[in-house]
């Protein structure tokens, strides 16, 4: 494929190489599928020329770019005329004009992304790396190509992609560059939400997030578009009696969450699951510090910052928004003697969730006292075993209560209102606290004596 693209250069006089994420990849070893192609021609007019040796009839061209795009077999191919770039300080949309391959490499943002493979006949295959690139690749260093203050001004995504490639390939971020970041870091106020969302949820879905969110705190970033968060840091003393620092607690739970999903979702959960802490943190003489009601508040905010988060406000919300609500129910189970009523209501509300819910809410067992984390674990197991138990005898996950508002209505000559509620209220509840069976005959009788106590016949 290379020397297809290098030949169909040749016949339009002109010169090709790979370059960016896709070199970097070779040399990691790493699977991509994307291939970028730049030219010292026209981008455009090559990628019909390979089109046409390939085979390849759709040719996706977009003419404001000046790039064209198409797919070959298992592969995304890129072609681009090499560019130069101008940038002014209220937009990280460059002016544009036709460069050299030298320029082109001049506009990369990192070191390890400017790498060129040459597919001229000549010299096919050799690297061009004018900015040692693959020695940074051998000692995992994050830098850009050139100074690091006019890249990151001139395009303040690119500081949240440098923690994003950090984090997915486990390198360092150069002092220069990451000072820099720190420098430049209210510049990302520029950039769009669901850019700075797109990075952050690649940064969640690497094997250790805590560590993307360490530096995007450390350089400020964590501040400029998630101040919820970063009121998570610190600790506070009073009569000898301290906490513990929620935000780094709440990166162990996503390390610890990491290591058995995922589910971006499931993830999000657990950043979430303590967004609410800090403002419902009281010092309560004799007890010390609390956070009643954190759960329920930070059920609260999961809409408002879903919706600032441009994330998207359907299931998935609602998905995170029960789990954060949720959190400390299994928990609380542990502490206590286990009846089947609070096994069958943890159910009803989780629903099909319930699994993911204990996932949570083992990865939220932090502890540094082993004795008190072997104890959660141990009760955990118990909580897990009753969760199954219950389930196959009172099947109460997402179950509906056999008594419909309409049946109750038809039976009493009722419309719509509150007897209505009242009556099917309380069929759900008993059959939730195991005082009646989960079945129509139970669940009707039950009805008949709830309309009696409230004044109410059953119609002839």
């Amino acid at each position: 494929m290379f020397k297809t693209i290098g030949k169909a250069a040749q016949e339009l006089n002109s010169d090709v190489f790979a370059i960016g994420g896709m070199v970097r990849d070779i040399l990691l070893k790493r699977p991509n599928k994307d291939y970028d192609f730049v030219t010292n021609g026209d981008g455009i007019a090559l990628a019909n020329q390979v089109a046409r040796h390939l085979g390849v009839k759709k040719v996706n061209v977009f003419k404001n770019f000046g790039t064209a795009q198409f797919h070959f077999a298992d592969y995304d191919l890129e072609f681009v005329g090499a560019r130069k770039e101008s940038y002014n300080q209220h937009s990280r949309k460059p002016d544009v004009i036709p460069g050299t391959i030298t320029d082109d490499q001049n506009r990369r943002d990192f070191t390890i992304n400017a790498m060129a493979i040459s597919l001229q006949e000549n010299n096919f295959g050799e690297l061009i790396d004018p900015f040692n690139g693959y020695a940074d690749l051998q000692n995992k260093i994050i830098r850009t190509p050139l100074d690091p203050d006019i890249t990151f001004s001139d395009d303040p995504l690119r500081m949240m992609r440098a923690i994003r490639f950090a984090s997915q390939l486990g390198f360092s971020i150069h002092p220069d560059s990451f000072q820099a970041i720190a420098r430049n870091a209210d510049r990302l106020k520029i950039v769009s939400m669901e850019r700075i969302m797109t990075e952050v949820n690649k940064i969640i879905m690497t094997r250790r997030p805590s560590k993307g969110f360490k530096m995007m705190f450390e350089t400020g970033l964590l501040h400029q578009f998630f101040p919820e968060m970063v009121k998570l840091h610190g600790t506070e003393k009073r009569d000898g009696i301290s906490h513990k620092d929620n935000f780094y607690h709440t990166l162990q739970v996503l390390d610890n969450l990491c290591e058995s999903t995922d589910n971006l979702w499931l993830r999000w959960s657990a950043i979430l699951h303590d967004i609410a802490k800090p403002p419902t943190k009281r010092f309560e003489p004799g007890i010390g510090w609390t956070f009643h009601g954190h759960e329920d508040l930070g059920a609260r905010m999961v809409p408002k910052l879903f919706n600032r988060f441009k994330l998207p406000l359907d299931h998935q919300m609602k998905y995170v928004q029960k789990l954060v609500q949720l959190h400390l129910r299994p928990i609380a189970l542990t502490k206590e003697e286990i009846s089947d009523s609070a096994i069958r209501r943890l159910l009803f509300e989780a629903g099909d969730d319930i699994d993911d819910l204990m996932l949570l809410c083992k990865a939220d067992i932090t502890s540094k006292n082993e004795e008190k984390v072997k104890r959660y674990l141990n009760n955990y197991e118990i909580v897990k075993e009753k969760l199954i138990e219950v389930e196959k005898k009172d099947h109460v996950r997402n179950f509906q209560p056999p008594i419909s508002g309409e049946l109750i209505m038809s039976t009493f000559g009722l419309t719509p209102g509150r007897e209505v509620g009242i009556i099917k209220n309380a069929i759900k509840d008993a059959i939730l606290d195991g005082d009646i069976h989960n079945d129509f005959d139970s669940a009707f009788s039950y009805m008949l004596k709830q309309a009696e106590s409230l004044g109410l016949q059953k119609l002839a």
